[in-house]
């Protein structure tokens, strides 16, 4: 049986046959090497001018393959998925020059947009299937190193956990789930926000999959982090609280110890304090 790899090979040399593509780059689990018997394959496909559904079209029909969603141009992408022997290939397709002005949103101006992060994360982490004048190659230079102003920018923007989490205790004493549950991924996810700004890396997923693989890439990270959120998700409500409260607090400490001009102390405070109770 074909690798998920080689599959995508074959799909690039059909793509890059369309003299107006610059570039075809296998992005995802696939790329990364974090592939299983889930995995699709993802390709992004770069334009030197609007696609028009022909060309979306022709490398499927060349393939047989039988189309699950076919999206008009929105947000600045074209996508379509579709299944070829059983394996699912998702692509996404972009004007180089929209590609472009995402990178200098990220590494020029620090913009923390997620869905700009996972454009940059698959361009560095990417394999790169065909590529014309190096476009891919240019690109990729430009996000390999990751800038400070985003890393503070990524900090800064999730120190603060919101009144909700003042609340904590209360939600637990209604057992109030659905909100409360609801509280402890939101909390986990600025935990991720800063980790990732703390370690240097491109959010890769706005949902933060892939989660266990991502932690053990991290350097900046507390002791045995996957295995501690998963226990908030599937311990007592009431160990949950007080793993992740531990969690919050070391990794404010660790945001003390590496960007120690940061103001951690106020964040620190507000996680700290719950509602009080009254007779």
């Amino acid at each position: 049986m074909q690798s998920l790899t080689n599959r995508a090979d074959k799909m690039a040399e059909i793509y890059q046959k369309n003299e107006n593509i610059a570039g075809v780059l296998l992005a995802g689990s696939v790329s990364r090497g974090w592939d299983d018997s889930h995995s699709d394959i993802e390709l992004h496909i770069l334009w030197k001018k609007p696609p028009r559904d022909r060309d979306r079209l022709q490398p499927i029909e060349k393939v047989n393959g039988e189309i699950i969603d076919f999206h008009p141009y929105e947000e600045e992408e074209w996508a379509e998925t579709y299944i070829v022997d059983g394996v699912k290939f998702e692509i996404s397709s972009f004007l180089v020059s929209t590609i472009q002005e995402v990178l200098q949103q990220v590494v020029q101006q620090a913009n923390t947009n997620y869905d700009f992060q996972c454009l940059a994360a698959s361009l560095k982490d990417g394999k790169i299937l065909f590529e014309e004048e190096r476009t891919l190659s240019a690109l990729k230079e430009e996000v390999m190193a990751y800038p400070a102003a985003l890393a503070e920018n990524m900090i800064i923007e999730n120190l603060e956990l919101g009144s909700r989490w003042n609340n904590r205790k209360a939600l637990l004493a209604r057992k109030d789930w659905l909100m409360y549950y609801d509280l402890m991924t939101a909390v986990q996810k600025r935990m991720l926000g800063i980790l990732f700004g703390l370690n240097g890396m491109y959010v890769h997923h706005p949902a933060f999959k892939w989660l266990k693989q991502s932690t053990d890439e991290m350097k900046i990270v507390p002791d045995q982090l996957y295995e501690r959120f998963t226990s908030v998700l599937t311990d007592s409500p009431e160990e949950s609280i007080s793993t992740l409260e531990g969690v919050v607090g070391e990794v404010y400490a660790l945001v003390e110890t590496h960007y120690p001009h940061l103001p951690v102390t106020e964040g620190r405070k507000q996680a700290a304090f719950t509602r009080p109770v009254h007779p």
